[in-house]
């Protein structure tokens, strides 16, 4: 247990803040006898996987503890799917390079995504057309309070958009330390959404001999063309969630904006584009400071050197705002405040 730590180097929008204490988790075992040996139940305490999705306003008056478990285990394979057991702590996107230099198939588009695994199945996360939890099978926790462990299946786990038990009716009650995933090993690949097709054709890739390697590597190249790196300057990746709106709504909308966009879901709602509507209202390329709006995407705010939590908080209100203002459209935060 360490004591004061800037938390500088572990959020990748690099906000300078203090945490009062420190604790890095390197295995299951470790993270059992924490559990069982801390009663955090009165103390402020945060689980921190890559510090990715995460906007530190103040400092932290309390106990931050470091995911920070590894190891990739096969769990069962035979001719056509293998499962993988992952541990919490393992980086997302080499992970994902794992699979796809396996040839296991359903991550490939989730390419270049910041973080640890241990937060997909919180956040759901997603990306052109595929969601982590088509692949999840099992979440493996210990619960907080008592250093108990618990497996949940996928049904258990409530996916939605974003979102999950954990984030919902079971909040801060459990710590994730591993994930299993289902994947195949025949190729079915989705390359409806986005700019995909777009870029594997301008890679000169002919739809007849795609492989995993090359969806991989044009949903890279997307992300680096859109996106900025957190090595060089401060984001979150996407601060805003896509607004799922009903089809009256996306009809008002559509009358006032033809150029809108946005995606039809399977239950007639419409998700609309959150950067769109950001970039729509002028807020793209905004800078105030050492913050802003990213130039070339409006859905990633940023911080240029030195900026705080609260200043980047305070502009995602105006933003929130703005969009209502315009568009009657309410945005919701993807990026956790803290």
């Amino acid at each position: 247990m360490l004591e004061d730590i800037n938390l500088k180097p572990y959020n990748t929008f690099g906000i300078a803040a203090k945490a009062k204490w420190f604790t890095e988790l390197q295995t299951e075992e470790d993270a059992l006898n924490f559990f069982k040996e801390n009663n955090l139940a009165k103390t402020p305490h945060l689980i921190l996987g890559g510090g990715s999705n995460i906007l530190l306003t103040k400092d932290f008056d309390g106990h931050i503890i470091k995911n920070a478990i590894k190891g990739i285990e096969i769990t069962f394979e035979d001719s056509t799917e293998v499962n993988l057991k992952v541990g919490a702590g393992e980086n997302w996107h080499n992970f994902v390079m794992y699979t796809v230099n396996n040839s296991f198939f359903g991550l490939e588009n989730l390419s270049l995504i910041p973080g640890c695994v241990g937060a997909s199945p919180m956040q759901n996360i997603g990306a052109y057309g595929v969601e982590v939890k088509d692949t999840i099978t099992k979440v493996y926790c210990i619960d907080k309070a008592n250093g108990s462990k618990r497996t949940f299946d996928k049904g258990e786990c409530e996916f939605g958009y974003r979102t999950s038990i954990f984030k919902t009716k079971l909040k801060d009650q459990y710590f994730i330390y591993a994930v299993e995933f289902k994947l195949s090993k025949k190729p079915k690949f989705h390359l409806e959404y986005g700019a995909i097709k777009t870029e594997l054709e301008s890679m000169g890739v002919k739809e007849s001999s795609i492989t995993i390697k090359d969806v991989s590597d044009a949903v890279i190249a997307i992300r680096k063309s859109k996106l900025p790196d957190p090595a060089e300057i401060g984001n979150a990746g996407s601060f805003f969630k896509n607004p799922v709106i009903s089809k009256q709504e996306f009809k008002q909308l559509k009358i006032k904006f033809e150029d809108v966009a946005a995606y039809i879901q399977k239950d007639g709602s419409y998700k609309v584009a959150a950067g769109w509507l950001i970039e729509k209202a002028g807020w793209k390329g905004f800078t105030e400071g050492d913050y802003g709006v990213h130039k070339k995407q409006a859905l990633v705010l940023v911080n240029y050197k030195n900026a705080k939590g609260s200043e980047i908080l305070a502009l995602s209100e105006r933003i929130i705002k703005s969009v209502k203002a315009m568009f009657s459209v309410s945005l919701e935060r993807e990026v956790n405040i803290v």
